[in-house]
């Protein structure tokens, strides 16, 4: 599934148009975005949780050269299901 039709299907279950329910995903994603970027947590009781995790620096290797390099320590987005979906997915 991708955006456009994630639009559709929200714009059909909540009985809005599809302009409404797109301003409804991208809010959504918006708000998620800038909440994680401000170090903190989105937990959708029964969905999951989005966090950030931090990576440690490490050491690499370039698959062409065989050459050692240094991969810098970063912060990935990351996302743990909850129960209910865990249990759906199963």
């Amino acid at each position: 599934m991708n955006k456009k039709e994630l639009v559709e299907q929200v714009a059909e279950q909540a009985n809005l148009s599809r302009s409404k329910a797109e301003l409804v995903v991208n809010a959504f994603i918006s708000n998620t975005q800038e909440t994680l970027a401000s170090g903190d947590i989105v937990q959708l009781i029964g969905f999951g949780t989005f966090s950030v995790a931090d990576r440690a620096a490490r050491k690499g290797r370039n698959p062409q050269s065989g050459e050692e390099i240094h991969i810098p320590a970063c912060k990935l987005p990351q996302f743990k299901p909850g129960n209910k979906f865990r249990e759906m997915i199963k």
